[in-house]
């Protein structure tokens, strides 16, 4: 019998190096760096810690967004901006870019997404990264999984690039974790009223800047991110996550 999980998966949708779900609505246009930041309020953050890399060190400056519902809040690097589209999304929800100093996209927050996939086929597994959220845990669901940040890949060690099954993604799930030499494709998705919702983005190497040799097999440039300043403060944007009115508790 196939496994039912809930979440999205994104070993077979690699768009743009965005986190999307194949069953989600359509996406919007380009994004312009022209767009300026959205406005935000001063948080008091502390800069995140991480290993000495040749690129820009970890933010000391941070910024609280909160959602135009009003439903979640987040903290990112002053330096990066969030692109905030309310209303462009068909079948309503939240929409939610945010990008680096450079213009590029770290991570896209998403809410009203449909729930539910099927695990027809498991792939050889990798977990970089893993914290429990438990902000985000339903209140009165004690036996619901508690949502988790991850970094993980699935797929070819070899493979120069990515391409179906092979992916490596970082964002929010519900999925215990796997054991084992296999996994199913990644399910990366937590439960936010009145469906589901995602934070996070597919790991690519032309967004997110990787020290060391590119001609490195894409799996093994994303375990190398994993250990970056930038990496650091996409981790921590992501899991300042929170329903809005709460601390950070970071």
């Amino acid at each position: 019998m196939e496994a039912r999980r809930p979440g999205v998966t994104i070993a077979a949708t690699f768009c743009g190096a965005l986190l999307l779900s194949c069953c989600s609505p359509p996406g919007p246009p380009p994004v312009s760096t022209a767009l300026p930041p959205a406005t935000t309020s001063t948080s008091g953050s502390t800069p995140p810690s991480g290993s000495a890399t040749p690129t820009t060190p970890p933010a000391s400056d941070w910024k609280t967004f909160t959602t135009s519902d009003g439903g979640l809040s987040f903290d990112f690097p002053s330096r990066w901006s969030v692109r905030d589209p309310a209303g462009e999304m068909p079948l309503g929800g939240e929409f939610v870019d945010v990008l680096n100093q450079a213009g590029r996209p770290m991570a896209s927050l998403r809410t009203n997404i449909v729930t539910g996939a099927d695990c027809t086929q498991r792939y050889p597994f990798e977990v970089f990264d893993s914290e429990p959220m438990q902000a985000l845990a339903e209140d009165g669901a004690a036996d619901a999984p508690v949502p988790r940040y991850v970094f993980e890949a699935r797929g070819d060690a070899t493979a120069p690039k990515a391409a179906p099954p092979t992916i490596a993604g970082y964002g929010i799930t519900m999925v215990p974790e796997e054991t084992g030499s296999t996994a199913c494709p990644m399910f990366l998705l937590f439960l936010w009223p009145p469906s589901g919702a995602l934070f996070g983005a597919a790991y690519n190497p032309e967004n997110n800047t990787t020290p060391g040799d590119p001609s490195m097999p894409y799996l093994a440039k994303a375990k190398l991110y994993a250990t970056t300043p930038e990496y650091q403060d996409i981790r921590k944007m992501i899991t300042s996550l929170r329903p809005a009115g709460k601390d950070a508790g970071k």
